[in-house]
């Protein structure tokens, strides 16, 4: 568990059996990075005809470990045929990724506002993925919290960006594995697309007990 219980999200000892720990009408930095300290994501919801922000701790945490991203044959090709840049177009990356017209888009204009705020501070970072005519084609985007690296969203052009996302996802494992010590890449989920990258599922237990340690690790260079 956490070293010290949050003071906003309290002991997860109290918390429901259930992914959702709790509700709120506020949203703010400071919320924000207090709940990745404390196991805890939030995403937009609407609750009895209110927009609200839900607070997740999943039950089972999807988590990749970094030996473990299963890289095909022509995802190997597609990563020489990119240019990879680290936190030059966090904007626009979170932009993409908010695309209201994409399937199960969820980003709305608070999480756009916060998390900009947050890169400004230098705790939310993109990976762009660009093809040859200098064209941002995929990327990814999330938090950055010590040896955590909690991520958030990503995207691709469906037109001129194949696997575009996959490359800027290779680019961030290999960032986090050359920084070395305990590190983890949180997905939050596991679903079936990300099984295939080879994401794990981990008890919310485990995951809190694992996370102060990480949270210690020295930052990697973002670069």
């Amino acid at each position: 568990m956490a070293d010290v219980p949050s003071v906003i999200f309290g002991d997860p000892v109290d918390w429901p059996p259930h992914d959702v720990i709790g509700v709120s009408t506020e949203f703010s930095v400071t919320m924000v990075v207090e709940a990745y300290t404390a196991g805890v994501f939030p995403m937009p919801a609407e609750i009895h005809g209110q927009d609200m922000i839900a607070w997740f701790s999943p039950v089972r945490r999807g988590v990749l470990p970094l030996d473990g991203l299963r890289v095909t044959r022509s995802l190997r090709k597609m990563v020489k045929r990119y240019r990879v840049s680290v936190d030059q177009e966090f904007d626009r990356v979170i932009e993409r990724c908010a695309d209201s017209s994409r399937e199960g888009a969820w980003i709305d204009d608070r999480i756009l506002a916060v998390y900009q705020q947050l890169h400004r501070r230098g705790l939310a970072h993109s990976v762009e993925t660009w093809d040859t005519q200098g064209r941002l084609v995929g990327g990814l985007y999330g938090i950055g919290l010590g040896g955590l690296f909690a991520g958030e969203s990503m995207f691709h052009d469906p037109e001129l960006g194949r696997d575009a996302s996959k490359v800027a996802l290779v680019r961030l494992v290999d960032l986090l594995r050359s920084a070395g010590g305990d590190r983890m890449l949180d997905v939050q989920w596991r679903t079936p697309h990300l099984e295939t990258l080879g994401v794990v599922e981990v008890d919310r237990v485990d995951y809190l007990a694992r996370l102060p340690t990480v949270l210690r690790t020295p930052a990697p260079v973002w670069v």
